[in-house]
């Protein structure tokens, strides 16, 4: 594959996580009264893709390990494309939940895979920056994501999200069938065996290096999430946007996120990805702990969550690709487990803020900003606590 080829199979699979988050955020008050249900039940269509994303990468990156990466992804791709159809004909909750776990076993695959791809092909430092580019292209999904998604809301009613996810699918699936190559030189045929899962995910669970990316990485997706779950919420429902314009803020904000992966692609080269990683997660701090002084101060205002979603944003644009490609430095032999634990984790940990945010969400906003701005505090630190372990890069 050529290095343009590459980067834009990377894209397509990375582009699927923020599109199955983010293009049907505006239809989530609208769900709740359609299926009359309250708004912590229809949080179950997230926090079921987070449970399924996080646990099916155990599984997809050993078997990328051990059959190859186009294999496993073609796979993946493909389930993904069948269980977007099915949350867009679902008859009721139950069904939408359980095809939403389906469809994020299907978008885990892409993305745990094609970040082992990078690591197969390129240098820690090298692959940092091919994860800065593809993330600066992806960001046209979280940004223009959530405004077409208000739209089919709005024209269509909620199933038209997941028609477009399927359509998305299919184009990705269709480029990885005729462009993709073999990226992984040297499969390991005992990857999927019991003993040799284990070991594999001990060495790397057990590695300082992997940590001290893993762990803010994971924490810099929760800040990104506490706004994922619950800004459409404090939006539309507590301060009384309208769901067309609750896209266009929403996307002003996810502006943030191409702003950062810019940042950390002009940086690399001077600063590293510790120096950069560094500055990224100030950034969420400001962000968090601005956002929550502003609330206790009574700003309750759309322009000061969006502010605060913008800044939040920057912050994950800076922090992802660094703590993507740090993750996975330590091991070029077990790329796929090493990718999938980090993924793991990252889907652990913002689970976690998401059913913290969907039980404390009221109209004083207090609460959300407080899930902020703690998350915001446990990045920084978290970045700076586990720095001895990171090593030069």
């Amino acid at each position: 594959m050529s290095p343009a080829t590459l980067l834009w199979l990377v894209t397509g699979c990375l582009m699927l996580q923020p599109l199955s988050t983010d293009l049907y955020l505006a239809s989530l008050p609208h769900m709740a009264s359609d299926f009359g249900v309250p708004p912590s039940s229809v949080q179950h269509t997230l926090s079921l893709f987070v449970i399924g994303f996080g646990t099916a990468q155990l599984i997809s990156g050993p078997l990328s390990d051990k059959y190859g990466r186009r294999h496993v992804i073609v796979g993946g791709l493909t389930l993904y494309l069948l269980a977007s159809i099915g949350c867009a004909i679902s008859p009721d909750l139950n069904w939408l939940v359980a095809s939403r776990f389906a469809q994020a076993v299907g978008c885990c695959t892409g993305v745990v895979v094609a970040r082992a791809v990078v690591r197969d092909v390129y240098n820690p430092s090298d692959g940092a920056r091919v994860l800065a580019k593809a993330s600066s292209l992806l960001s046209l999904a979280p940004i223009l994501g959530p405004i077409v998604g208000s739209y089919l809301q709005v024209s269509f009613g909620w199933r038209a999200a997941f028609v477009a996810h399927a359509l998305v699918g299919l184009i990705v699936w269709i480029a990885a069938i005729k462009r993709m190559k073999e990226s992984n030189a040297q499969p390991n045929p005992n990857a999927m065996a019991a003993g040799e899962l284990g070991k594999s995910y001990a060495e790397v669970f057990l590695t300082p290096g992997f940590w001290a990316y893993a762990l803010p990485g994971a924490l810099s997706y929760a800040s990104i999430f506490v706004y994922i779950s619950g800004a459409s919420f404090v939006l539309i429902k507590g301060l009384g946007v309208s769901t067309e314009l609750y896209g266009y803020l929403f996307s002003f904000g996810v502006l943030g996120y191409l702003s950062g992966t810019l940042i950390c692609r002009r940086l690399l080269s001077s600063h590293g990805i510790q120096g950069v990683l560094r500055l990224g997660t100030l950034v969420g701090l400001v962000g968090g702990v601005g956002f929550l002084l502003l609330i206790l101060a009574d700003a309750r205002h759309w322009l000061v969550v969006v502010a605060a979603l913008f800044i939040v944003m920057v912050a994950h644009g800076i922090n992802i690709p660094c703590t993507q490609s740090g993750s996975l430095a330590p091991f070029p032999e077990k790329a796929g487990a090493a990718a999938a634990l980090f993924g793991f984790v990252m889907m652990v940990v913002a689970l976690v803020a998401g059913i913290v945010v969907s039980k404390n969400l009221d109209a004083t906003l207090i609460p959300f900003a407080s899930i902020s701005a703690a998350v915001s505090v446990l990045l920084f630190s978290s970045a700076r606590l586990l720095a001895k372990h990171a090593g030069t890069l």
